[in-house]
């Protein structure tokens, strides 16, 4: 970690010469390697003319210079010049034909083309000439990405794969075109079988993990993340994916332990601080949430879960203007999310504004329309309020676009019973019960009189 200080240090300040240069149009000597680190930390801040104006100038003093050279080509084909792009590559392959980088960086200039079978022929016509095949495969997987052709790019990632397990790239490639592919269960017993072969293979165990976390089978992701840190304990892409594990799972006070490794092991995040912030919400420690939602905020004052989190703890405690001003915030960051709008709508209902509340709720039901919770909390609003055929009229709309949500039907039944729409509310009692027998317990939530409720369980009876 010293070390890297000390060379991030070295590189901010070959940054700041080279920038006064500029600016006051002095001549100030840089070596070639000095210059390759202006160059990257421009195109690492997504600088791309400073990046180029920095290659031109370091090419002027170091024109047989590969690295430069990829460097610009790499710039170049980042603004969309192509054509120049791959004429620097051509000038570079004159000085070295047989660098591999070179090959990948013109394979990968005309995969952005377009030109994706131009791409792989290139690729493959280099497969009997270099070592790091897995590299070349990997590349080739790319290009058949990006072409749409998602078995061929699974054909190639797992060529790379077996070639080298190490393969990092690889191995996520792969299981983003799995999940593209809808074939994650399948990958369950490749991934296994590359652990029986290797069972210290870290990158096997957290790649097993990724795929049980996207089927939601959150018990096998926490024990093969839990595997991964345990063979590497600094893999903090491993700590942070437990972590979020633990929360699937509601085990917060692990979360918690897992966020906290994994800024052990790198750099303090705005997203691993909200993440951190919300394992402690969650458990109710709101002195210790706000502490690191307030961090994530200070590191990036445009990031609209740190003030969304913000204004949940405040509404927890109480202190709903506090709570509205956070999530106001947020909403401003980030006007599109639904969620938002849903906890800015309970938020107004609390500080009894009900047109403001309606107006977030019908945002909420624009933005987050199939989360079941926009439309049971607003058409519960109006029924609280007496007005069961808006609370209905909501419902409904809710089950056009989640068909298949028993809630919804059981509540609209309910809404029904209190219209006295009796005939009605019984065709819609029977959809729910058809959907999920066991949540007919929501009837006797709405009707908590015991006559009512025998009522209700002679008809449900006839369902079971």
């Amino acid at each position: 970690m010293e070390e890297f200080d000390e060379y991030n240090e070295e590189v901010q300040e070959s940054v700041r010469r080279y920038e006064k240069m500029m600016n006051h149009s002095e001549f100030a000597y840089f070596d070639l390697e000095s210059y390759e680190q202006i160059v990257e930390h421009y195109l690492e801040e997504g600088k791309l003319y400073e990046a180029l104006k920095a290659c031109n100038l370091a090419l002027e003093q170091y024109p047989y210079s590969v690295e430069l050279l990829l460097d610009k080509a790499e710039t170049l084909a980042n603004l969309q010049k192509f054509d120049e792009a791959l004429q620097t590559i051509d000038l570079a392959a004159n000085y070295n034909p047989n660098d591999i980088d070179i090959t990948f960086l013109r394979g990968t200039i005309f995969a952005l083309k377009g030109d994706y079978q131009g791409s792989i022929y290139m690729l493959e016509e280099v497969l009997d000439h270099v070592e790091d095949k897995d590299n070349v495969y990997y590349h080739i997987g790319l290009a058949y990405q990006s072409w749409g052709k998602t078995q061929e790019a699974i054909a190639n990632f797992k060529k790379a794969i077996e070639i080298n397990l190490g393969n990092e790239n690889a191995l996520y490639e792969l299981a983003y075109s799995l999940d593209l592919a809808g074939q994650l269960k399948e990958s369950l017993s490749y991934y296994q079988q590359f652990i029986d072969a290797d069972p210290y293979s870290y990158n096997a165990w957290y790649n097993l993990g990724i795929a049980h976390s996207k089927l939601e089978n959150f018990e096998e992701a926490a024990t093969a993340y839990d595997y991964a840190v345990i063979i590497k304990d600094d893999f903090a892409s491993a700590h942070f994916n437990l972590a979020n594990t633990y929360m699937n799972l509601g085990q917060y006070e692990k979360a918690t332990e897992g966020y906290l490794q994994t800024l052990k092991y790198e750099d303090k995040s705005p997203d691993v601080l909200c993440c951190l912030g919300a394992s402690y919400e969650k458990v109710g420690v709101y002195p210790k949430a706000i502490k690191y939602y307030k961090e994530a905020i200070e590191l990036d004052g445009l990031w609209s879960d740190g003030y969304f989190g913000l204004g949940v703890c405040m509404y927890e405690q109480g202190k709903y203007l506090e709570a509205l001003h956070y999530l106001r915030k947020a909403i401003d960051l980030n006007p599109q999310n639904g969620y938002f709008w849903l906890f800015l709508a309970e938020t107004e209902l609390a500080l009894g504004n009900e047109s403001s509340a309606e107006e977030a709720f019908e945002n909420a039901g624009n933005y987050d329309n199939e989360n079941p919770e926009v439309w049971l909390k607003w058409s519960l609003k109006h029924f609280e309020q007496g007005d069961f055929e808006r609370a209905t009229q909501i419902i409904k709309e809710g089950t056009d676009h989640l068909p298949n949500q028993s809630e919804f039907y059981y509540h609209i039944s309910a809404y029904l019973i209190m219209e006295g729409k009796f005939k009605e509310a019984f065709l819609y009692l029977e959809n729910a019960l058809s959907l999920n027998y066991d949540k007919h317990i929501i009837m006797f939530e709405f009707f908590p009189k015991l006559d009512t409720q025998k009522a209700l369980y002679k008809i449900i009876e006839k369902y079971k």
